[in-house]
């Protein structure tokens, strides 16, 4: 399982042993010096951050699993400057990374650990060469990355309650995959979406929170209750002042008490108030809160219920938009990562990318690129697979 590193020592292997190549960037010792060669905190608190607005916020939550869930949904495919496979151990790999997961369950996990805290993080449990046995989604907020001198990653850090294994970069090939969302203010880390809809989820929950409050008073506004005294009394007495508010406590706040008669006594007049124009405007607030999180994933707000202003003409619109700018952009940069990685297991030159032929959302567009490329008599055979993303075809076999 997931935590089985924590209870054996991973042997490196040949590749991870050899000595590095001597190339470091210029500025890389400026961000060794910024951090002295320790550990660089993450400046989020992830978990609270998942806790607010994944786990208590029902727009931030349905935006990461419509995201995570359509995204591990696409077709993978594998193939090289030559061919494209359809039988290769990176392919059975990924069709069951380890035997807890499947595919999609595991491209789900690493997508919502991306979206949650900005970096995903993968372990290859490996023998000694070849295609890794299996694959394992690390948590990110139990994850840190160890700095060297050159500022470039030497080690993985990995807690699960006081316990610590580290994962040590000493070659070319990592036991850790480590994917990141751009972040201009940090050199080891990425930004979250959630950091960017923090205040608008503050507001959503506040508004909620208003919401159960209004319900619990009997959704009905505040008023006040006047002191009329008889001439020359003056306030109500600490015991008299005591009994009253326990009896609205009591006896007229709540839903079970909605409708409830008031009886007051001498002396005692009720003031009811209206809802001032802030009352009045917490639905909209609301709402404009739910647009700015559902903005900040990327996900059009039609798609999330939201109501407001139609940004699309119909729900088949809005879905090409969600695919073409959400969730190909975020599948094709952690699929290219993930083929990346394992082709250093392999030693060859592998790319791994989703099959935007088979997305149901973008057939139409797809059916209109084929017929245009198709119709281009100015190109030939080969240039045209090119421009579709396909493999160019073995010598001899020119298909015109």
């Amino acid at each position: 399982m997931v935590f089985d590193f924590l209870r054996r020592a991973q042997a490196p292997n040949a590749a991870q042993t050899a000595a590095p190549e001597a190339k470091a960037s210029a500025t890389g010792r400026l961000v060794a010096q910024m951090s002295g060669g320790r550990v660089a905190w993450s400046p989020r608190d992830t978990a609270s951050l998942t806790k607010q607005a994944f786990a208590g916020n029902p727009v931030g939550f349905r935006a990461v699993k419509l995201i995570a869930e359509a995204a591990a949904a696409l077709p993978l495919v594998l193939q090289d400057a030559d061919m494209r496979y359809a039988e290769h151990p990176v392919l059975k790999l990924i069709a069951g990374p380890n035997p807890a997961q499947g595919r999609a369950d595991f491209f789900e996990a690493l997508y919502g650990q991306m979206l949650l805290s900005g970096d995903g993080y993968v372990e290859a449990v490996s023998g000694e060469q070849g295609v890794p046995f299996e694959l394992h989604v690390l948590r990110s907020d139990r994850m840190r990355v160890v700095p060297g001198a050159d500022g470039w990653p030497v080690a993985y850090e990995y807690s699960v309650g006081g316990r610590k294994h580290r994962f040590n970069v000493t070659g070319p090939v990592s036991q850790v995959c480590h994917i990141k969302n751009f972040h201009p203010q940090d050199d080891h880390y990425g930004l979250s979406p959630l950091q960017a809809a923090a205040q608008a989820v503050d507001v959503h929950n506040s508004a909620s929170r208003w919401t159960k409050g209004l319900l619990d008073n009997a959704a009905r506004p505040s008023g006040a209750i006047v002191w009329k005294g008889a001439e020359g009394q003056g306030q109500l007495s600490p015991e008299q002042f005591d009994r009253l508010t326990h009896e609205m406590e009591s006896m007229h706040q709540g839903a079970r008490n909605a409708g409830r008669p008031m009886l007051l006594e001498g002396g005692l007049d009720w003031k009811p108030m209206g809802f001032s124009p802030s009352d009045m405007e917490f639905l909209k607030t609301k709402e404009a809160a739910a647009r700015e999180i559902a903005t900040a994933f990327g996900v059009p707000p039609m798609l999330l219920g939201i109501p407001g202003e139609a940004t699309f003409a119909n729900y088949a619109e809005a879905q090409r938009a969600f695919y073409r700018q959400t969730v190909l952009p975020l599948a094709s940069k952690v699929s290219a990562s993930v083929g990346r990685w394992l082709s250093s297991f392999v030693g060859e030159e592998l790319q791994l990318k989703p099959d935007m032929d088979q997305v149901p959302a973008l057939a139409s567009e797809r059916d209109a690129q084929w017929n245009r490329v198709a119709a281009a008599e100015f190109l030939t055979h080969a240039e045209k697979r090119q421009l579709l993303g396909l493999p160019a075809l073995p010598e001899g076999d020119a298909g015109e």
